[in-house]
Parts: structure tokens; sequence; C-alpha cells
């Protein structure tokens, strides 16, 4: 499932989607979002808060919300899940030591009967960098 069954589960009057990117700290939220959005990733810095951008797909208007992801934040990551539409979950493919942390977290989400309609998506992110752990890894630990 992706944005695209997202976008295809709306009615066709209802063109605005609310996406909501969650994940760990360092997973690369703030980067992947400002990357769809065409801006400059060489200079981002801890998300303290949240970030909102608006992208243009289709004749689609797509809400993105980046929330960040450190420890002392994810309590208030419930005051973003009313009218969420898709759950982009963020996964650092190469942080080994916390996929756990990571596997638990989503797990917690996953619970929230607020995101009971929303569709999830995994973004197995850095992929590129050598050692990182595929798909398939991530997906195993994600389903145990």
């Amino acid at each position: 499932m992706g944005l695209l069954t997202i976008l295809k589960k709306m009615k066709q009057k209802e063109r605005e989607v609310r996406l909501l990117m969650l994940g760990l700290d360092n997973a690369g939220k703030t980067t992947i979002l400002k990357k769809f959005n065409g801006e400059d990733i060489n200079t981002i810095s801890p998300t303290l808060g949240f970030n909102i951008k608006t992208l243009e797909h289709r004749g689609f208007k797509l809400n993105m919300w980046d929330v960040g992801g450190q420890k002392s934040l994810r309590s208030y990551w419930r005051n973003y899940f009313e009218s969420t539409d898709g759950l982009i979950w963020v996964v650092d493919s190469a942080d080994r030591a916390r996929l756990q942390d990571c596997a638990q977290e989503l797990s917690g989400l996953l619970l929230e009967e607020r995101l009971a309609g929303a569709t999830l998506i995994v973004f197995a992110n850095k992929q590129d960098i050598p050692g990182a752990l595929s798909k398939d890894t991530i997906r195993e630990v994600g389903s145990s």
C-alpha cells in the first residue's frame, strides 16, 4: 500500500489529503519532506516541533505534517492524529541498534483509535548507506 492507495480510496470531491510523517529522531523525516518539495537538504537540524508542507500532486493537495521524533516529543504525537488520512512511518534502515525501539513505537501507534482509518506507509529510509537493513528485514522485525 502506498500514496496511490490513499488517493484511490478518496471520494472524487475530496481532493485534500492529510499525511502524518512520524518516526524516531534522525530517521530522515524532514529530509524526505524537503526533498519531495524540491528544497535544499544540506542544512537540516532536528525538528523541535513540526513542519507542514503542502504538495500538489495530480490535482490532489497533500498536506504533509512532519513531527519531531525525539523521545521527549513523542508524547505529543497524539495531538496530530485527528483527521489523518495516511501515516508515513519513517525507519532509519542504517540504525540497527534502534530497530526494536522503532518497531515498538509503531506498534503503539497502530493501537491508536484515531489512526484506525489511516493508511500506513512504512518508508525504509537511508537504503543508500552501506550495511543498511533491507526492506524485507525491516518488514520481518515489524511483523514479529
